[in-house]
């Protein structure tokens, strides 16, 4: 009985990428407090955009800040990344966390409403995991999401994440960065 229940619970992650898909990119102006710089999903139409709603505190998140960093050198300005963190993180823990893990990538503060539009958060689904990435095409749409578990360890600590991305490239990025 305990193999039936693990069964439908993998199943059903399965099924869970990509729920929150299919719609366009919820708008937004985040600063990232160390540049003091803006950051809105509208300024990189045309390329393809990963949202990265991660926490400084989060072994899986330093995983995927590896990963992205090497999406970032393999696809150049084609692909463009934002990291968004929300509170308890700070300035101090986002300043030694990038440095700690090499991050080159804006991480944006958010204070829970961006999270929320984007994770659909409600009363009835007050939660949500983290690290989960969105995959924005190159017109605003979410395409696909992934929350962190054990059917999308790839994504998140392997190559997973590049199959994904050359789908919404078309594979242009064998054509070398732009």
């Amino acid at each position: 009985m305990r193999n039936l229940a693990i069964f439908f619970l993998c199943v059903s992650s399965v099924f869970a990428a990509g729920e929150l898909s299919g719609r366009r990119a919820p708008g937004f102006a985040l600063l990232d407090v160390m540049t003091m710089k803006y950051h809105d999903p509208a300024d990189y139409r045309g390329k393809v955009l990963i949202i990265d709603i991660m926490q400084s505190n989060c072994p899986h998140c330093a995983d995927f800040a590896r990963v992205l960093e090497k999406v970032k050198a393999k696809y150049g300005a084609q692909v463009a990344i934002l990291s968004i963190t929300n509170p308890p993180d700070s300035q101090q823990a986002v300043g030694e966390f990038k440095r700690k893990h090499n991050v080159t990538v804006p991480i944006l503060y958010d204070c829970g409403q961006v999270a929320g539009s984007y994770l659909k958060i409600t009363p009835q689904r007050p939660t949500f995991n983290i690290p989960h990435v969105f995959l924005i095409d190159r017109q605003g749409i979410i395409r696909n999401d992934f929350g962190y578990g054990p059917l999308t360890a790839n994504i998140f600590e392997g190559d997973g994440i590049f199959a994904e991305i050359d789908k919404l490239l078309g594979g242009s990025q064998s054509a070398g960065k732009k």
